[in-house]
This record gives C-alpha cells, structure tokens and sequence, in this order.
C-alpha cells in the first residue's frame, strides 16, 4: 500500500509543478517581471513550506535536531541533487541573468551565519528574528534588482488573477501535499526494510522535503526556463535557513553541535561553493551535473 501511496504522491508533485511553472510564468510575464525572481520568492518559498512545516513541528516538539538537519540536508540535496538534475536533464541551460555578480553570494552568505551562530552551540530567538531580517534583505534585493533588468518578453495570453491564483493554490497543495505523502510512505518502506531512524530522518526526510524543488525546477529546465529553475534553487536555500531555521529558532531555541555534525554541515557548505565556482565560470553543463550527484553520492555513501 505503501508504494501505491508513494507513486501516487509523485504523480501529485508532478502535476503540481505544470500549474506552478505554467501560472508563475504568466505573472512575470503580467508584470513584466524576471523568472528569476518569481523563481527565487513565490516559487522557491512555495516549495520551501514542507521543510517548514517539519522544522517547526520538530521545533515546537522539541526535536531541535531533527530541524537543524532537515536544513542542512535539504541545502544538499537542493544543489547537489536537483541541480545536478537540471544539468542533466536540461536540453539548454543558459540563464539571462547573470548569477555569479549578482546571486552567487546569497547561496553561500546563509551557511556562513548560520555556522557563526551556532558556534556557542545554539540558535536563540534572537538569532531566529536575524535570519528574518536576512530574509527580508534577500527579498529587497531581489526586487531592486529586478528593476535594473530588462524585460522584453511580451503577455502571450489574456492574463486572469481569478485563474491564476486558483491554480497557483491547487499546484501548491498538489506539490506540498504529494511531497508530504511521500515522506511518509517512503519512511514505512524504509523501516519494512530496517533502515535506522537517523538515516530517514537526515536522509529520507530531507529529500522529501525537496522534491517539490527537484520537480519544480526540472519541469521549468524542461521548458528552457533556467532563469526559474536556478532561481528556485537558490531562493529555496535561502529560505530554508532564514525562514525554516528562524522560526523554528524563534518558536523554541535550537541547539547547534557543530563538531558533530561536521561532516554533513562541511558537506552543505562544500557544495554550496560550488555553486559559486559554477556560476563564476558559467559551468551549466552535463559535466557539471555528473560531478555534483557525484559529490551527493559521497555524501551519501559516507554517512551510511
């Protein structure tokens, strides 16, 4: 029954993602806006809502680590897994934008506080309000960045908020709804085959809660959208440390053990510097894919 529940859950997230591309493609058209930046806010804090949603909870339950970890886990496979994904799937990934002057440093600057903050061993609700602030610079920067780029897309289609917000709403309930399902199918799986709970919880519960940007972000790929699709991915992580940590700092203070933890937090910070290194060099190719699941299956392959 599991499995059933799990394949169906895949078809929601994929379904999901076609209305979300589709509709936020027609507001940035609409409004003359970049899909970079619809990827990087509606749609990277849409997809962003089930690491909230289980970092909060973990939070609210006291169950400090399993949020930090859901973040933490979540940033790799967000870089590694799904843009490795996109890379590879990708007929042609050539953004408009240019994301190493003007978004590299967003992708890295989060992991970099977040290691500053926790090196006396926890995230207070002071911490938790400053990831806010952060969040709120993101977004400012994001729009004023906007207005220096040119638009000269055209509306292809009578544009209708009615329509749009409706299938805005049932794509992110497909998307978060099929994503929640999955974790939960897949965690019985794993455990019928007596896989420990620290490897559902780092790993399992993790992935889950990327999928909707692993889905999201191939579908725009598929669709020449790397603009929306790298934007997802960035605005994502973005979102999950300043958002997902900050409220769940906020809720209930989160303790931070760097040292053990290091590998999986060197391991974020690591391919989060890739992002950089890729950006820097225009790196969006097959090759660059293949190297960044190969650092995923390290990852992987080391913590089991």
């Amino acid at each position: 029954m599991d499995i059933v529940i799990f394949v169906v859950s895949m078809a929601a997230l994929i379904y999901g993602a076609d209305f979300i591309i589709e509709q936020s493609e027609k507001i940035a058209l609409h409004f003359n806006i970049s899909s970079f930046i619809i990827g990087a806010t509606l749609v990277a804090l849409g997809t962003s809502l089930p690491e909230m949603a289980v970092s909060i909870t973990a939070s609210m339950r006291g169950s400090g680590d399993m949020a930090v970890a859901n973040v933490i886990g979540s940033t790799i496979f967000n870089i590694s897994l799904v843009l490795g994904a996109v890379f590879l799937i990708g007929k042609k990934i050539a953004p408009h934008r240019d994301l190493f002057a003007k978004d590299s440093a967003w992708s890295l600057f989060p992991i970099l506080v977040f290691i500053l903050m926790g090196i006396d061993g926890q995230l207070s609700r002071l911490d938790g309000f400053l990831f806010l602030i952060l969040m709120v610079a993101y977004l400012i920067f994001l729009i004023q960045s906007d207005q220096m780029e040119d638009i000269d897309e055209e509306p292809k289609e009578k544009f209708g908020w009615g329509k749009t917000i409706l299938l805005l709403c049932i794509g992110f309930i497909f998307v978060i709804g099929g994503a929640n399902s999955a974790i939960a199918s897949a965690s019985n799986i794993a455990q019928d085959f007596g896989v420990s709970q620290w490897v559902i919880g780092l790993f399992l519960v993790a992935f889950g809660t990327s999928l909707p940007e692993l889905t999201v972000s191939i579908k725009a790929a598929l669709s020449n959208n790397a603009d929306m699709a790298i934007g997802a991915i960035i605005g994502s992580n973005v979102a999950n440390f300043t958002m997902v940590l900050g409220l769940s700092a906020i809720v209930d203070p989160l303790k931070v053990d760097l040292s053990t933890n290091f590998f999986d937090i060197t391991a974020a910070l690591i391919v989060s510097v890739m992002l950089v290194f890729i950006t820097a060099n225009k790196l969006y190719n097959k090759s660059a894919g293949i190297v960044l699941l190969t650092v995923l299956a390290l990852v992987v392959s080391h913590s089991f």
